[in-house]
């Protein structure tokens, strides 16, 4: 491996492109998955040696929020509450582009299609997201969590959906989407939201792990408290 690394950097040099640190940092991030370590490529002096920022940290992408942050989306939620049907709607879709810029997930307000309303969008490593935002008070059951799947289908292949309804969704409901048919979406309550912020769970991680188990089950919907992310 070193060998390669060293082939490689000669190779770049001679394009006029060298490796940059944040480049060797990364494979030394990827190494242990591998069950590889290269001690050459981890020495101060061999990483001094290279131009450009340093990569992230490996844990960047399930960074926490600080205590104040937390604080003022916790508060923004529950604000909510006090407004009107239709102001509360809206509002609640900021709230959640503000939730998913804090986690920097390159989010994307509400836009309109033909004949549509996509309530907005956000990037989760490779991954787009397409966007459903409910506040209202039934819960929600099989045909609008259809109804959002074909407008996930219809879009770019990778595209996936995520569901957040704060009012939750009906046991039948999901049962039966499940059946039959592969899910391209994963689900939020509001009692998920309010237990990311108030017990700092990364909300990346949730979703990484709901994603996980969407593909593991075919379910659409798992809890935050049965991820086994949040302690006693």
């Amino acid at each position: 491996m070193l060998e390669i690394v060293q082939l490689s950097m000669t190779w770049r040099r001679g394009k006029g492109n060298p490796l940059t640190r944040g480049e060797i940092d990364r494979l030394n991030a990827l190494l242990p998955g591998l069950s590889l370590k290269i001690p050459e490529l981890l020495d101060p002096k061999f990483l001094a040696s290279f131009t450009g920022p340093t990569a992230p940290p490996s844990d960047a992408p399930h960074r926490m929020l600080s205590d104040a942050d937390a604080e003022a989306l916790i508060a923004h939620l529950l604000t909510l509450m006090q407004l009107n049907p239709q102001e509360r709607g809206l509002r609640f879709e900021r709230f959640l582009t503000e939730l998913f810029a804090a986690y920097r997930l390159a989010p994307r307000g509400a836009f309109r299609l033909v004949g549509e309303q996509i309530d907005g969008s956000f990037r989760l490593h490779a991954e787009t997201y397409l966007l459903e935002a409910k506040w209202q008070g039934p819960k929600i059951g099989f045909a609008d969590l259809m109804a959002f799947s074909s407008k996930v289908a219809g879009k770019a292949a990778w595209a996936r959906g995520l569901f957040v309804s704060n009012s939750g969704f009906t046991e039948d409901g999901l049962d039966a989407f499940s059946r039959g048919r592969q899910t391209n979406l994963i689900c939020m309550d509001g009692l998920d939201l309010y237990e990311v912020l108030s017990r700092r769970v990364s909300l990346v991680q949730v979703l990484e792990d709901k994603a996980r188990r969407a593909a593991e089950t075919n379910r659409a919907y798992v809890p935050v408290r049965e991820l086994a992310l949040i302690g006693a």
